[in-house]
C-alpha cells in the first residue's frame, strides 16, 4: 500500500512537471510535414518499420505590438525610429513618485483581439509584476498579467497550401491559452568598437499583446502558416500593424520532441524570432537537433536559445527561467481591470465613453481574413490559392473588386490580370497597391478594350506595359497613339496569311498529313507580321482554309 502511494505520488509529481512546460497535454500531436521542402531538407524520413519515430511538438508566444500613439501605462508617443530616448516619460524611466496609468485603446485593442480569435474575455482581469533585472528594465520589473489575463481560451484557424500545384487547402486549428496586456522593455546598443552597452528606453512602456499558443502545432511550416494567420487578422482588426522588421511582432518558439503515447519531451524556447521564413527554419532545425541528441543518447536541456539567420542554427543562450525565478507579485499600483458586457450592464454614474463595453467592440469587428477568401471563392469562383495572394497583400481584394464592378469579364480571367501582371509589377518595384501607377478603373478599360475585341491578348499586355510607364494615359489613347487595334481588314489577314503559308511549305505538308499542332507555329507568325494585331480566331480560320 505504502509503495502504491510513493508510485502515485511520483506520477502525479511528473504530470505537473509536464504540464509546466505545456499546460495543455492532450494537444493532438502530428507527424513532421514532408510537403514542406524546408522541413525535407533538414528531417529525413525514418524507415516504415519504426512506427514509434519522434516527431515535433510547437508551441508560441508572440509578442504584438498595440497599434497605439502612446504607451500602455504613460502618455508617451510610441514612434518608430525616433531619436534615443526621445519618447520616455518619468513613469517609463521608473523615476521614485511616478504611478501607472492605464491606456484604454489597448485594452479595446486586447479585447478586439480576443473577439477575432474566438477567446473568452474575463469581464474582471488583474496585473502582477514580473521581476527580472536587465539594463534596458529600468523598474526591475515588468507589468503583466500572470494570474488572470485580459482574454482566455481561443481558438485560431490557420490553412496550409499542399499538393503539387500547391491548391489544396488544409484547414488546422491551434488553441490559444491566452491573451495578456503587458508593458515592452527598452532596447540595449552594443558599441563593439567603445566596449559600450548603451540603453534607449523609447521603447520601455510600450503597449503589448502576448499571445501563448498550445503545442498544438508539429513543424515550421505549420507554425508559419499560424503566425501569417495571425498576423492578417491584426492587421485587419488594426490592433497592431504587425511588421515584424520594425518589431511589431515578435516570435518565441516552444519545440519538444517525443513519440507519440508518451509524455511531452523537454522543450527549449527559441527566442525573438522577426521573420516568418526564419521561424519555420528555426523551429525545424531544432526539431531536427534534438532528434539528434536523443538518438546519440544525450539529454535535452530546458534552455532559452537564439536562431542564427546566416548559419541557419539555433544557439544557446541561458538557461530557462522559471516561474520562481520571476517572482510574481499583484500589482499595487492598479486596481483590476473590468469591462462590461454591454450598456445596460454599466453601474450608475459611469460614462459610456470611458469604459470598455464588450458589445460595443462586437459590433465593430471586420470581415476577418479566412471569411473573406471563402466569400471570394464563392461569390466570384476563383481558386483557394488565388484567394491566398488577394488576402496576403494589403489593398489587393478592394483592388480586385474595384475592376470587376468596372467590366464585365469574368472573374477567373481577371484574377490573372491582378495577381499576375499588376501584382509582378507591384513586386519588382517594391511598391504597395496603393501606390500603383494603373488605377482599377484603369485596368478595367483595358481588359474591356479586349474583351471586345478591340485589342488582342498579346497587345493588351504591351498596353498595360505602356501604361505602367506613361501613368495618366489611358489605354484608348495608348492603343490609338501606336496603332495598336485589332487589324479588320479580312483582305489583308489573308493576303499576310498566303504570304506565310506560301513560304513555310515544309509545315503546310506536316499539317496536311495530319499534325494539326504545326498550324500555332504559322499563327505565330502571322502575329508576328501582324505585330500582335490580328484576331488569333480569324487568323485560325484562315490558316485552316489554306493548308487543307
Amino acid at each position: 500500500m505504502a509503495a502504491s502511494c510513493v508510485a502515485a505520488s511520483e506520477l502525479l509529481h511528473n504530470m505537473k512537471q509536464i504540464s509546466g512546460f505545456y499546460p495543455k497535454a492532450s494537444c493532438v500531436i502530428r507527424r513532421i510535414s514532408t510537403t514542406n521542402p524546408q522541413c525535407d531538407s533538414q528531417i529525413q524520413p525514418r524507415a516504415k518499420s519504426a512506427p514509434q519515430q519522434l516527431v515535433g511538438v510547437v508551441g508560441l508566444e508572440i509578442h504584438a505590438q498595440i497599434n497605439s500613439s502612446t504607451k500602455l501605462f504613460s502618455g508617451s508617443s510610441v514612434r518608430f525610429s525616433a531619436p534615443p530616448n526621445s519618447l520616455v516619460s518619468f513613469f517609463d524611466a521608473s523615476l521614485p513618485g511616478t504611478l501607472p496609468v492605464l491606456n484604454r485603446r489597448c485594452v479595446e485593442a486586447a479585447v478586439m483581439t480576443g473577439l477575432a480569435l474566438n477567446c473568452s474575455i474575463n469581464r474582471k482581469s488583474l496585473f502582477d509584476r514580473k521581476h527580472y533585472f536587465y539594463a534596458d528594465l529600468p523598474a526591475g520589473y515588468q507589468i503583466t498579467q500572470q494570474r488572470r489575463p485580459v482574454a482566455v481560451d481561443g481558438m485560431l484557424t490557420y490553412s496550409l497550401l499542399e499538393g503539387k500545384k500547391r491548391s489544396q487547402v488544409i484547414r488546422k486549428n491551434v488553441h490559444i491559452k491566452q491573451i495578456q496586456l503587458e508593458q515592452d522593455s527598452g532596447k540595449s546598443l552594443h558599441d563593439d568598437v567603445r566596449s559600450q552597452t548603451l540603453i534607449d528606453l523609447n521603447r520601455a512602456g510600450v503597449g503589448l499583446m502576448e499571445l501563448v499558443m498550445e503545442p498544438d502545432m508539429s513543424c515550421g511550416e505549420e507554425a508559419a502558416a499560424a503566425v501569417r494567420e495571425l498576423q492578417l487578422i491584426l492587421q485587419a482588426l488594426g490592433t497592431c500593424q504587425g511588421n515584424m522588421s520594425e518589431g511589431q511582432l515578435r516570435v518565441d518558439a516552444n519545440v519538444s520532441v517525443h513519440r507519440p503515447g508518451e509524455p511531452l519531451g523537454v522543450r527549449t524556447e527559441v527566442k525573438n524570432i522577426n521573420s516568418v521564413r526564419y521561424l519555420a527554419r528555426a523551429i525545424d532545425y531544432e526539431i531536427q537537433r534534438q532528434i539528434d541528441v536523443l538518438q546519440r543518447g544525450g539529454t535535452v536541456q530546458n534552455e532559452t536559445r537564439a536562431y542564427d539567420s546566416k548559419s541557419g542554427e539555433t544557439i544557446p543562450m541561458r538557461d530557462k527561467e522559471g516561474l520562481q525565478d520571476y517572482r510574481f507579485m499583484p500589482e499595487p499600483n492598479l486596481p483590476p481591470l473590468i469591462v462590461y458586457e454591454d450598456n445596460a450592464s454599466l453601474p450608475a454614474g459611469i460614462d459610456a465613453c470611458q469604459a470598455v463595453v464588450v458589445q460595443k467592440i462586437k459590433e465593430g469587428l471586420p470581415e476577418l481574413p479566412g471569411v473573406k477568401r471563402d466569400r471570394l471563392v464563392q461569390t466570384y469562383g476563383i481558386l483557394p490559392e488565388h484567394s491566398f495572394t488577394l488576402v496576403n497583400e494589403d489593398g489587393l481584394v478592394e483592388y480586385f473588386e474595384a475592376v470587376l464592378m468596372a467590366t464585365k469579364k469574368e472573374p477567373r480571367k481577371v484574377i490573372g490580370w491582378v495577381t499576375n501582371e499588376l501584382l509582378g509589377h507591384l513586386k519588382q518595384q517594391d511598391l504597395s497597391v496603393s501606390q500603383s501607377p494603373i488605377s482599377p478603373p484603369a485596368l478595367a478599360e483595358l481588359l474591356e478594350l479586349q474583351e471586345t475585341g478591340h485589342i488582342s491578348s498579346s497587345v493588351a499586355k504591351q498596353v498595360f506595359q505602356k501604361m505602367w510607364r506613361s501613368s495618366g494615359k489611358t489605354a484608348a489613347q495608348i492603343t490609338q497613339e501606336h496603332d495598336l487595334g485589332l487589324v479588320s481588314d479580312t483582305a489583308q489577314l489573308h493576303s499576310i496569311c498566303q504570304k506565310v503559308v506560301d513560304s513555310h511549305p515544309n509545315e503546310v505538308h506536316a499539317i496536311r498529313n495530319g499534325n494539326k499542332k504545326v498550324l500555332n507555329k504559322l499563327m505565330g507568325l502571322v502575329q508576328k507580321e501582324t505585330k500582335g494585331r490580328a484576331d488569333p480566331v480569324l487568323v485560325r480560320k484562315i490558316l485552316q482554309e489554306k493548308t487543307s
